[in-house]
C-alpha cells in the first residue's frame, strides 16, 4: 500500500504511536498512513495486549508518544477501560479515542472521558495528522 506524495503534502510527524483496532484491514491503513507521516507505529488488536505493549515500551525506557484508541472492541477491551488501565502505568498518557459513530457521548465529549483528541472512522490524512499533531503539541506544553 503506498500513498501518492500529493496526498501528504505538507503532513509529517515523528514519534511513537501505539493503534489499537480490532479491524484487521483498518489497522493496516492507519498503521501505513502514520509511517507515511513520519510516525513509528506499533499495533494491538485489542485493549489488553495494548496494555501489555505500552507497559513494556515503558519498562524498556522508550514510551510511545501518544496512543489511538478503538472505542468499541466486541471481542475484547475497548478504548475507554484500555484507557484506564494505560492511565495506572503513565497518569499523562497522550491518548486519542477513535470510533465510527462521531456521535457517540464519548467522542463528542473525550476530554470528559480522559482522552486528549478524538478522530472517527473512516479516516481522512489530514485529520489524522492534524489530531494527532494537536495533541503532541499540547502534551509537550503540559509537560514544560
Amino acid at each position: 500500500c503506498t500513498i501518492p506524495a500529493t496526498v501528504c503534502k505538507g503532513a509529517s510527524g515523528a514519534g511513537r504511536i501505539l493503534v489499537m483496532d480490532d479491524e484487521p484491514s483498518l489497522l493496516q491503513v492507519v498503521c501505513v498512513l502514520l509511517r507515511h507521516l513520519g510516525y513509528e507505529v506499533a499495533s494491538a488488536r485489542e485493549g489488553a495486549e495494548a496494555v501489555s505493549l505500552y507497559g513494556e515500551a515503558v519498562r524498556q525506557n522508550r514510551p510511545f508518544d501518544a496512543v489511538i484508541l478503538d472505542l468499541t472492541v466486541p471481542a475484547g477491551m475497548g478504548g475507554e477501560e484500555c484507557l484506564r488501565h494505560l492511565r495506572a502505568i503513565d497518569p499523562e498518557i497522550c491518548a486519542i479515542v477513535s470510533s465510527g459513530y462521531y456521535n457517540d457521548p464519548i467522542v463528542a465529549n473525550f476530554e470528559r472521558f480522559g482522552f486528549r483528541g478524538a478522530i472517527t472512522k473512516p479516516y481522512q490524512l489530514h485529520d489524522l495528522s492534524e489530531v494527532i499533531g494537536r495533541v503532541l503539541v499540547e502534551n509537550g506544553e503540559r509537560l514544560r
